[in-house]
């Protein structure tokens, strides 16, 4: 069932909405046990791609299988080996955890004793035993997502979809779901992660793929991807914003490349270094151009830098998705609606 080395083999990937192409020629490959990050922005097309490999939209064009089975031809196989956290809390307000928990665990097949045992030890895991008999309305936005993890891992899946789970999470939440996830890795699962936040796919992924306007942009290790940029960034930031362009064009002639606009005065221009005696040759040109620099700086790349430098904007600098169907329940603890009724609804 999971012996092959790959969880995830996607080729050519391909969905619309009318006239939208959301995704256009995704390739992906997932290796067993590993966690895979998909960086991009709101509109990238990540929420579709996961869609697609969790049986719940139905591919217009290529293939994928997950743990050789294809999402396609034997969707009913592929749901019985995931899990699904969507952007969207699947859980019932006006029941408590425990009794969502179980109420996902006895549609998962187990017996009245065995859910309650469940419940009881993901309540613990993710630390919401002392809330485990309030309504989930009085749950902050936190609970609520560990809560929503919790119920996808009922069954214990061997490869489980993360859509941006730490969304609007506090810095100390989001350490501990990511704690979470390296524990789920630890013990053999596989995870595909969506995200927006850099610093988490630096974090917690083995390999990264950055997805802009449907298409895989670049792929690789996150050291892969930092080094594909430059192996350190230049960081100048002007005195004058109305000299920003002029120092844009300084730039270009020293570098042959497009620097990226960052910071949120509009005065800061980030661009990769592969010689670092070149600075030395822009600060000359700089100062010829009567452009005043008020801040220097040399840094090793981030995710951040190579996110400009690969789309031009920022990581959450596009509108949001095409719109999709509504996330339907679980895969987990209920098979979903058909894959061609999720399109028609």
């Amino acid at each position: 069932m999971t012996s092959s080395p790959w969880a995830i083999e996607a080729h050519g990937l391909v969905k619309t909405f009318g006239s939208a192409r959301a995704v256009d020629g995704v390739d992906l490959q997932v290796r067993t046990g590993t966690v895979y990050g998909v960086l991009g922005p709101n509109g990238a097309g990540k929420t579709t791609v996961i869609r697609m490999l969790a049986t719940l939209l139905r591919p217009d064009g290529g293939s994928a299988t997950v743990f050789g089975h294809d999402v396609a031809t034997d969707p009913h196989r592929v749901r019985q080996l995931i899990g699904v956290t969507g952007q969207y809390a699947s859980v019932d307000e006006t029941l408590s955890a425990t009794e969502n928990l179980v109420l996902f665990s006895r549609l998962a097949g187990l017996s009245r004793v065995a859910s309650r045992a469940k419940a009881a030890e993901l309540l613990e895991e993710f630390s919401l035993t002392e809330a485990a008999g309030r309504p989930l309305k009085q749950f902050s936005g936190g609970m609520r997502r560990r809560l929503d993890l919790a119920a996808s891992l009922i069954s214990q899946p061997p490869l489980i979809f993360l859509d941006e789970p730490t969304t609007g999470l506090d810095p100390r939440t989001r350490t501990q779901m990511w704690d979470t996830l390296r524990r789920l890795v630890a013990s053999g699962s596989t995870v595909l992660l969506t995200t927006q936040y850099l610093d988490e796919a630096d974090q917690l992924a083995d390999r990264i793929a950055v997805i802009d306007r449907g298409r895989v942009v670049a792929e690789g290790t996150s050291e892969e991807l930092k080094a594909s940029v430059g192996q350190q960034s230049l960081q100048v930031r002007v005195a004058d914003p109305d000299r920003l362009d002029v120092a844009r064009r300084c730039a270009v002639e020293v570098f042959g490349v497009e620097p990226a606009t960052s910071g949120g005065d509009g005065r800061r221009l980030t661009v990769p270094v592969l010689d670092p005696a070149s600075v030395t040759d822009l600060l000359l040109r700089l100062r010829d151009a009567s452009v005043e620099v008020d801040e220097i700086s040399m840094t090793r790349p981030t995710l951040d830098e190579v996110f400009l430098t690969l789309t031009g904007h920022g990581a959450q600098g596009e509108p949001a998705e095409a719109p999709t169907p509504h996330d339907a329940a679980h895969p987990t603890v209920g098979a979903p609606r058909d894959s061609r009724d999720e399109v028609r609804a």
